[in-house]
């Protein structure tokens, strides 16, 4: 075979498997956002007068909800955090809502704490009650089995994160300073709240500190390495509204919005007992507050 011939052999047959691979990816990346959709939760917001196009790069909010399942026991979201993104100015606010938060349960005619609402009705019930508690369209919600969050921290290869207050949490001693955590150190992170001065707003930042950097991690090339990991961890713990297309466009017209990440938190909220029961009651006006700026960064009137 001539020289020339052989390097038209070894370019074509690279370009095939490009090609194998690229069919490949897309195959099972579709595969996995085909099993996490779930198609029975209301796409639309009652709040929006209608459906966002993503294509034209629009403001959209997510609720994002970390639930510890248990056998034979749907669990409790006791990670509710909001996220709103604003491509045209490249920004993405987070704001963690407390789990014991004392608020209407929406379809379930009662009143109760917030973490309640997946547990009763879940991603459903629990967008809808956080919807009615901030008075802003929620576009789409995620849920992640916390169990599972530990691998997909490992998967982008561990996250670092500036620790406030040093601690030791389940064999775990965290620092005071910047520190890097693997999947089961992010966890227990995260989930630490007995210890710390803050309570339960102190948990609150951690779980934004390192919901953060995954984002910022698993938007890098670098993870796209385990991808095959990354999707088989997200077919077994996350469920999602979303369909392919929505996600396929939230990739290619959004990812600039995390190079400006600003987290809002609820700090004014005091602790009540009812009828035995602990609840978070909100600071009225510091609710008002956060609506206020969540409805300016999704640009509603």
């Amino acid at each position: 075979m001539k020289k020339k011939t052989v390097w038209i052999f070894v370019a074509v047959s690279f370009i095939i498997s490009c090609i194998i691979y690229a069919g490949n990816f897309y195959y099972k990346v579709t595969t996995t956002l085909e099993t996490i959709h779930e198609s029975e939760i209301r796409p639309v917001s009652k709040l929006r007068t209608k459906e966002i196009e993503l294509v034209k790069k629009q403001p959209f909010s997510l609720l994002l909800l970390g639930v510890d399942e248990r056998k034979n026991d749907k669990g409790r979201s006791d990670t509710i955090i909001v996220i709103t993104v604003n491509p045209t100015i490249n920004s993405t606010k987070l704001i963690s809502i407390p789990r014991d938060t004392y608020t209407e349960i929406k379809g379930k005619n009662k009143v109760d704490k917030i973490n309640h609402a997946y547990a009763f009705g879940g991603m459903d019930m629990a967008l809808h009650s956080v919807e009615n508690l901030l008075n802003i369209p929620i576009d789409y919600v995620v849920q992640v089995n916390m169990e599972g969050f530990k691998e997909i921290v490992d998967i982008v290869g561990g996250v670092t994160v500036e620790n406030g207050n040093a601690f030791q949490v389940d064999d775990f001693i965290y620092n005071e300073g910047m520190i890097h955590l693997d999947g089961k150190q992010a966890l227990s992170y995260v989930r630490m709240r007995n210890d710390d001065p803050l309570g339960d707003f102190g948990r609150q930042a951690r779980q934004k500190q390192v919901l953060q950097a995954v984002l910022q991690k698993g938007a890098s090339v670098n993870s796209l390495m385990n991808y095959n990991d990354l999707l088989s961890s997200l077919k077994n713990n996350v469920r999602t509204n979303m369909t392919i297309d929505q996600m396929m466009d939230i990739q290619k017209g959004y990812k600039n919005t995390l190079n400006q990440i600003e987290t809002l938190s609820f700090e004014k909220g005091e602790g009540k007992k009812i009828d035995g029961v602990w609840y978070n009651m909100m600071n009225e006006e510091e609710l008002e507050n956060v609506t206020a700026k969540l409805k300016e960064h999704l640009e509603l009137e």
